[in-house]
């Protein structure tokens, strides 16, 4: 499956503590539900030791919000939450 992240999105995703392979993999491997404006949302957790703001976390939830066009899934914002 293809996956492609607008600049601006991986932009913000890195500045929230995701990462371009975090994002691939929420789309491909995630669970699918609608969103708004006939956009999709993927959500993954990602388990593991994750550092944020000086804190430990056992869990990284990426919720990608993407958009199917040209065959491809496009990417267009990320929320990264962490627990």
């Amino acid at each position: 499956m293809e996956v492609a992240i607008l600049p601006h999105a991986l932009e913000r995703a890195e500045l929230r503590g995701a990462t371009a392979e975090e994002i691939i993999e929420t789309v491909r491997q995630g669970e699918q539900a609608p969103a708004k404006l006939g956009r999709t949302i993927f959500t993954l957790n990602h388990p593991g030791r994750w550092m944020w703001r000086e804190r430990s976390y056992d869990t990284k939830q990426l919720e990608v919000i993407a958009v199917f066009e040209d065959g491809a899934w496009l990417a267009i914002t990320v929320i990264v939450k962490f627990f």
